[in-house]
């Protein structure tokens, strides 16, 4: 196991959660660490808590971020980290005590291992709402290399303070980026891309605070549509998808769909045909493409079906369907929301 882990934790204002945040950090049950701690202007006075706390624990640093925003934060502690793996963290989560000895030990077990995250726990329970829950409850089941790549496109299989990744491939990969999209998952596509090895252990090592001001929720880098437009630029150039970019059909024929899947089809991407299971939608044309029965596609084994249905429930019963037919994840569907 590696000895040393570099914990990489961006804070603003965050004097409200920052103690019992820290409080689990020390509470580790590994305890060769160093936090790199970056303040992202401050002015509630977490900065100066926090390197008062430093003067007490020589593991503790605290950088000041030269840019300005959360991806200038994360590289620039990025790059201060001393150790070959990086954990990250956000200044209102807690870390389970035996977060840094499990990961660790994923690390040691699979040489080839790129990032390990685990399973989170939302908190306050009374505050979550029913589309978190159900959010949650998906990626957590999305644990191993093969779940993970074949669901990648759904939405961000990772809570990002839960994971830990080798620094040198991060940032041989370009680090963070800023853009009109969430630094994450674009982080976690180019990771995969890159045939990186990405896992999840099947515990939960996080809580994770859900808030109002999540920037998830308040940031329009986060937005459906950002979301949407990145996913269509790597799903352009995933082989999987290329081996049937002549060949492919998209599950549901709603406004809805069509409007998330119009940054593929910008890209110069079109489908033989639209799917759904509304009679009256079958045998008529969208965009002059047929709207066929499901069933249609016992027909043809070769065709390769992107899922754009999201309502609860429907892309489990649409992959199982699928999967009756005899199609395959990855090979012959994947899901895109």
């Amino acid at each position: 196991m590696p000895d040393f882990v570099s914990i990489l934790l961006p804070f603003h204002n965050a004097l409200n959660t920052l103690p019992d945040c820290l409080d689990s950090i020390q509470a580790q049950d590994h305890v060769h660490w160093e936090l790199v701690a970056v303040n992202d202007h401050c002015n509630d006075g977490s900065a100066n808590w926090l390197r008062q706390r430093a003067l007490q624990d020589s593991r503790i640093r605290v950088l000041d971020n030269p840019g300005s925003g959360l991806v200038a934060a994360l590289n620039h502690g990025l790059s201060a980290c001393s150790h070959e793996l990086v954990l990250r963290m956000d200044a209102d989560d807690l870390m389970r005590p035996q977060r840094l000895s499990r990961q660790l030990a994923h690390f040691e077990r699979t040489p080839d291992l790129a990032l390990s995250a685990t399973r989170v726990r939302l908190f306050p329970e009374e505050t979550i709402q029913a589309g978190y829950h159900e959010y949650l409850r998906w990626q957590n089941a999305c644990c191993s290399g093969e779940a993970i790549g074949n669901q990648i496109y759904i939405e961000s299989p990772f809570a990002h303070p839960s994971v830990c990744f080798r620094k040198i491939l991060v940032e041989g990969l370009g680090a963070y980026r800023e853009g009109p999209f969430p630094e994450d998952y674009d982080l976690w596509l180019r990771l995969f891309h890159s045939g990186c090895r990405l896992e999840k252990l099947p515990e939960v090592l996080l809580d994770w605070r859900e808030s109002p001001h999540r920037v998830s929720r308040t940031d329009p880098r986060c937005s459906r549509e950002a979301f949407d437009r990145l996913k269509a630029r790597y799903l352009a150039r995933d082989r999987r998808f290329l081996a049937h970019r002549e060949d492919f059909v998209i599950w549901g024929a709603g406004r809805k769909t069509r409007k998330r899947c119009q940054h593929l089809l910008g890209l110069g991407f079109q489908p033989k045909a639209w799917v759904d299971i509304d009679p009256g939608k079958i045998g008529n044309t969208l965009q002059n493409i047929p709207v066929i029965d499901w069933r249609e596609l016992a027909n043809d084994r070769n065709t390769f079906v992107l899922i754009y249905v999201g309502n609860h429930g429907a892309r489990e019963e649409i992959t199982g369907a699928l999967l009756d037919l005899g199609l395959a994840w990855g090979t012959g569907f994947l899901p895109m929301t």
